[in-house]
């Protein structure tokens, strides 16, 4: 039996069945981990639902930014936007059941036998791992409880940036969401950044990676997240992180990621308008956030 954690999807479905062969994945032993972003900027996301949720239990996926605007959109709660690829997920004849389904999926999942925690894009530096699922939790609540829409169309804005208990409800579910669907940089108190997304080494000096900001909370525990295509990493993080990175930017050329838990070996398949080196991986013609 093995785990494999998968890169953000966002509608590449023909390179989600290329891994899906490439790994030998086995619904009957394997697990498959979806860091999120299942849907939206790529071609096929409808597709890719349909896979992902007719693996069953074999999969477990966590919410990213992209699909709680999907759940937006489909609500009402915002525009969809010009480059938003996930029309025919709307248009679907069963698009309540996908909205359903997109409704429960957590924000946060943790593996105490694998000790390990994934989201989709980190844990603010301020939480230690109890208080990111308790927060997470009541994201959830608001998702799947009767005032949904209302929680939806609150979700968006960049405010507040630093966590304190004394938020209200409102400014805390809209923290917890940015935190843990949005985040790349954050300032050395643990204030969220959300101008800078380039690869560390471009942002402004006052910014660090989130996972690198000192004092960190969640420090000593293993986190696996993605959103951040332009990190570009060869190889899992310096393990004195303890975090794990599968984003390679697959819809922006890259290739598509798994990596197996349990050897922190990673398999790749070619993106779309990606081309390969000598040693066969995809390099990417473009790589946005």
């Amino acid at each position: 039996m093995a785990t494999y954690v998968i890169g953000d999807l966002q509608g590449c479905h023909i390179e989600l069945l290329a891994l899906l062969a490439k790994i030998d994945f086995n619904a009957a032993h394997d697990r498959l981990w979806f860091v999120g972003d299942l849907v939206n900027r790529g071609p096929s996301s409808l597709a890719v639902l349909r896979t992902v949720r007719g693996l069953g239990k074999a999969a477990t996926t966590v919410l990213g930014n992209h699909d709680l605007h999907l759940l937006a959109t489909a609500v009402g709660a915002r525009r969809e936007h010009r480059k938003d690829t996930f029309g025919e997920v709307l248009a679907a004849p069963d698009r309540d059941d996908w909205i359903e389904w997109l409704r429960h999926l957590p924000l946060l999942h943790h593996d105490p036998g694998l000790a390990l925690t994934m989201v989709h894009a980190g844990i603010p530096p301020p939480w230690d791992l109890t208080q990111c699922a308790a927060h997470a939790v009541e994201v959830e609540q608001a998702l799947r409880g009767p005032a949904f829409r209302e929680f939806l169309r609150r979700m968006y804005g960049n405010r507040p940036r630093r966590w304190s208990p004394r938020l209200s409800a409102a400014a805390r579910l809209r923290y917890t969401v940015n935190a843990l669907t949005r985040m790349r940089y954050c300032d050395r108190s643990g204030a969220l950044d959300f101008e800078q997304a380039g690869p560390p080494g471009s942002q402004p000096e006052r910014l660090l990676p989130w996972y690198a900001v000192p004092g960190r909370a969640s420090l000593g525990q293993r986190i696996v997240f993605g959103h951040w295509a332009t990190l570009q990493l060869d190889a899992p993080l310096d393990p004195s992180h303890g975090v794990l990175h599968v984003d390679t930017g697959c819809v922006w050329g890259g290739p598509l990621t798994a990596l197996r838990i349990e050897d922190l070996h990673r398999f790749q398949v070619p993106g779309p308008n990606s081309s390969s080196g000598d040693d066969g991986v995809a390099r990417s013609k473009s790589r946005k956030s």
